[in-house]
C-alpha cells in the first residue's frame, strides 16, 4: 500500500476541478477518479468534452489493467462543464490547458475570481514560471505549479514548483492531495523550465537534430538512448507521448526565459508541427501509431 493510499482511506469524499481536458487533462482526471476523488472536468468545447469522456473511461480501465489503481477504490463521480464556475465549491483546482503563458495566465486569473481563499491553484506546465503566472492570480500565495507527467494516472512521481510567493498552506494543501492521488514528489525552485523540461527537452531536440543531419536514422538513436544510458523509452518516442506541438511550444518558452537559442526548436521538429504529426495523439510523429487510434 502507498501513502497515498493510506492517506486516502482515512479522507472523505472531496471533488476537484480541472481546467482543460486535452491530453493532459484527461490523464490527470484519470488519476483523481481512480484514486475515488469526484472531478469537475471544464473545456470550452462541448466536443472536446464528449470525446474526453470517452477516453477517460478507456483510460480507467488501461490504469485498472496497469495496477495503477488501489484494488478497493471506489471510481470518483466524473462531471462535465463548459464553464468553471462549479470551481467555488473544489477542494482544489488544477489548470491543465495548453502550455500558452498568456492564455494559461487569463484562466488563472478567471478562476482566482471564483474560488473562495484558501483554494488551492496548481498549473500543469511543463515550465512556464510560477511567478510569472501568480502575477495573474488575486491570492499568488495560493498558486503553485505540478508538473504532471504523460500519462499522469501511470508515472508515480511529480515535480512540484513552488513559486516566490507560494505559501505554506497552500504547500501543504497540494502536497497533502499528491499524497491521495498516490504520487511521490520532489519539490523544486522556481525558474524556467524547472528541472525535467530543463534537461529533457533540450536532449529531445538534440536527438532530432541528430537525424535530421543523417547521422542515425530515429530508430537508432532512441535504440542507443535506451541500451546505452538507460533511458526507458527513447527521446524521440518520449516526444510523441508529449505531443510535438507541445514540445516546440515549451522549448520555444525556454529559448526566450533563458536567453539561450540554442533551446529554440529544430526544424525537423517545426516541420512535422506544420504538417499536423504531432505524435501519438494524431497517429503519427516520429514514429507511426495509426493501428492505435483504430
Amino acid at each position: 500500500m502507498t501513502i497515498g493510499d493510506r492517506v486516502a482511506a482515512n479522507l472523505p469524499a472531496i471533488t476537484i476541478t480541472v481546467l482543460g481536458a486535452g491530453v493532459m487533462g484527461r490523464a490527470i482526471t484519470t488519476l483523481a477518479l481512480g484514486r475515488g476523488i469526484d472531478v469537475a472536468l471544464v473545456d470550452v468545447s462541448a466536443d472536446v468534452l464528449a470525446k474526453a469522456r470517452a477516453e477517460i473511461t478507456q483510460q480507467l480501465r488501461h490504469g485498472r489493467f496497469m495496477g495503477a489503481f488501489p484494488d478497493t477504490a471506489t471510481v470518483g463521480t466524473l462531471t462535465t462543464s463548459l464553464t468553471p464556475t462549479s470551481a467555488a465549491g473544489s477542494a482544489a483546482v488544477v489548470e491543465a490547458i495548453t502550455e500558452d503563458a498568456s492564455l494559461k495566465a487569463r484562466v488563472l486569473a478567471e478562476i482566482s475570481g471564483i474560488v473562495p481563499a484558501g483554494t488551492p491553484l496548481i498549473t500543469n506546465t511543463s515550465g512556464i514560471p510560477v511567478e510569472e503566472l501568480a502575477k495573474s492570480v488575486q491570492r499568488p500565495a495560493e498558486l503553485a505549479g505540478v508538473h504532471f507527467m504523460n500519462p499522469a494516472y501511470l508515472i508515480e512521481m511529480v515535480e512540484v514548483v513552488r513559486g516566490p510567493r507560494t505559501g505554506d498552506d497552500a504547500m501543504a494543501a497540494i502536497l497533502s492531495l499528491l499524497g491521495r492521488l498516490g504520487k511521490k514528489t520532489i519539490v523544486v525552485r522556481d525558474a524556467p523550465g524547472f528541472v525535467t523540461s530543463r534537461l529533457l527537452h533540450p536532449m529531445i531536440n538534440e536527438a532530432a537534430r541528430v537525424v535530421a543531419e543523417g547521422t542515425a536514422d530515429v530508430e537508432s538513436v532512441d535504440r542507443l538512448m535506451q541500451g546505452c544510458l538507460g533511458h526507458p523509452t527513447g527521446p524521440l518516442r518520449t516526444a510523441d507521448l508529449i505531443g510535438l506541438d507541445n514540445l516546440a511550444d515549451a522549448l520555444r518558452l525556454l529559448a526566450e526565459r533563458t536567453g539561450n537559442s540554442t533551446f529554440e526548436p529544430c526544424e525537423l521538429l517545426l516541420e512535422k508541427v506544420r504538417r499536423g504529426d504531432l505524435g501519438r495523439k494524431t497517429g503519427r510523429g516520429f514514429y507511426d501509431y495509426e493501428e492505435v487510434l483504430r
